[in-house]
């Protein structure tokens, strides 16, 4: 019996890490495009003890570290971080944000971010969507036989707007489905 990762894949292969940063909560997604097909791959969350900042972060880009050497992306889609009406917040997201490019980077991946309005645009078609209709599409478009945890469905929903380029669902293989009060049903 052969292993199947013996043989090449085909040259429009892209293997893509998708990231939603946070420093509590750090999911991520992992999916293959192949042609205009998505793959999932694996999906989860980074979760950081409580505690100083600085171990905090340690444990983001160690844990982001370990998921790129064991799925070995291509490339990488980072959700890019919203002002909050907290400016402290905003600025530990941001943080948190660093640690993940930072682990990318080291890895030598080409980083692509994108706003979560652009993520939503191109995963629901609907800039506005909530975590549930982000969580559903991403089901539906992965064919995946259960919900994802919503830091996890941020991720993977990040990816599979960087395989489609951001073009919203214009670009997606929504054959069969009609949009219906901004989801695809």
């Amino acid at each position: 019996m052969t292993h199947p990762s013996l043989f090449p894949l085909p040259s429009s292969h892209t293997r893509i890490l998708g990231i939603d940063p946070g420093l509590r909560i750090t999911g991520f997604g992992v999916l293959d495009k192949v042609g205009q097909q998505l793959h999932y791959v694996a999906s989860g969350c980074i979760k950081t003890p409580d505690g100083e900042l600085p171990e905090r972060l340690k444990v983001i880009l160690n844990s982001l570290s370990e998921v790129i050497a064991q799925h070995k992306p291509d490339q990488a889609a980072v959700e890019k971080v919203f002002v909050n009406v907290n400016p402290q917040s905003t600025l530990l997201l941001g943080q948190a944000r660093g640690a993940a490019i930072c682990a990318a980077v080291l890895a030598n991946l080409p980083v692509s971010e994108y706003t979560a309005l652009q993520v939503k645009q191109a995963v629901v078609g609907n800039g506005h969507a909530d975590k549930e209709q982000v969580q559903m599409m991403v089901q539906r478009l992965l064919k995946l036989s259960g919900t994802p945890s919503p830091d996890a469905a941020d991720a993977l929903a990040c990816a599979i707007a960087h395989a489609h380029g951001g073009q919203g669902l214009g670009a997606l293989a929504t054959a069969g489905y009609r949009m219906k009060n901004g989801r695809l049903v």
